[in-house]
C-alpha cells in the first residue's frame, strides 16, 4: 500500500494520551499557583502579626486591674 497514510492523531487512545497529559500539566500549574498564593498570605499575615502594638504591662499596683470582682 504505498501512498497510505495512518493519521494516528484521531484515534481514542492517542486523544486520550494527549488529554491526560494535558490535564497533568494544568494541574501541575494550579498546583503552583496555589502554593504562590499561599506564600502571599503567608507573608501578609507575617507581617500584619510583626505590625502589631506590644502587649502592655498588667498592673501590678493600685487599684484598677488588681482585683478580681467575684461578685459580678
Amino acid at each position: 500500500m504505498p501512498g497510505f497514510l495512518m493519521n494516528i492523531a484521531r484515534t481514542t487512545a492517542v486523544q486520550a494520551a494527549t488529554s491526560a497529559a494535558a490535564s497533568a500539566t494544568s494541574d501541575a500549574v494550579h498546583i503552583l499557583v496555589l502554593k504562590k498564593a499561599l506564600n502571599t498570605q503567608a507573608a501578609a499575615a507575617a507581617t500584619l502579626i510583626q505590625a502589631l502594638p506590644p502587649v502592655p504591662p498588667l498592673a501590678s499596683a493600685g487599684s484598677l486591674g488588681t482585683r478580681i470582682n467575684t461578685f459580678a
